[in-house]
């Protein structure tokens, strides 16, 4: 009899070290599945479509911690930033300077990451270090103070060779810790490195993945 849910979901939590964020990839998931996982205490859910994340939020419970970790439009910013938890996807000053303008309206401030292209595939989308370190250096003079930079996100290469997917994660834990550096002060809450998805997950814990996004592992294959 193959596992159910719970099973799943006990097997791929028993593999992570303590302080690591499980989120939940939820995208093209029902409600029901949801909240199936939620009523075994699951919090952090992953969602990559806006349009999807706005239908589901209002038919779900209010304690769940949505993760934006697709790619953000800046005109679906307006929907995102009142919902989610942490944006994962930040891959410019310019969707920043729409995130504050949204966040600013709330009066409250928003959570993200940078996200970073270490890939080998020009798909993926995402910052150049140099660009990441510019974009934290202007984050940190002010520029955008309804902004709560967390940390960095980063998608490794499609690829079976792993010592790759290694060295492209801890080239991101080392520029995650440079940051986190030369930030100082404004650092202090630099804590978060989003890296580490079904099929690579023992190089991005290795590599000291803070934060883990796992879909079918927990969910099951979709019909």
């Amino acid at each position: 009899m193959a596992p159910g849910l719970a099973e799943r979901y006990a097997r791929v939590r028993g593999a992570l070290p303590p302080g690591v964020t499980l989120v939940a990839v939820s995208k093209k998931r029902t409600v029901e599945e949801i909240r199936a996982l939620h009523d075994l205490g699951h919090r952090d859910f992953g969602e990559n479509y806006a349009q999807e994340l706005r239908a589901k939020h209002p038919a779900l419970p209010p304690d769940i911690r949505w993760h934006f970790i697709g790619h953000l439009q800046r005109s679906n910013a307006r929907h995102i930033v009142p919902i989610a938890h942490l944006i994962h996807g930040i891959d410019g000053a310019e969707l920043l300077d729409e995130v504050e303008k949204r966040a600013a309206a709330l009066g409250r401030p928003a959570q993200v990451l940078l996200q970073v292209h270490i890939a080998r595939e020009e798909t993926k989308h995402g910052l150049s270090p140099a660009e990441a370190q510019e974009v934290a250096g202007l984050w940190a003079r002010g520029r955008w103070p309804h902004v709560r930079l967390r940390g960095l996100m980063g998608m490794a290469t499609n690829t079976t060779d792993m010592d790759q997917v290694s060295r492209e994660f801890e080239g991101l834990s080392h520029l995650h810790a440079e940051l986190r550096s030369a930030l100082g002060e404004a650092g202090s809450g630099f804590d978060t490195l989003s890296m580490g998805m079904s099929g690579d997950l023992p190089q991005a814990l290795a590599a000291g993945s803070t934060l883990v996004r796992v879909g079918t592992a927990i969910f099951g294959e979709r019909d």
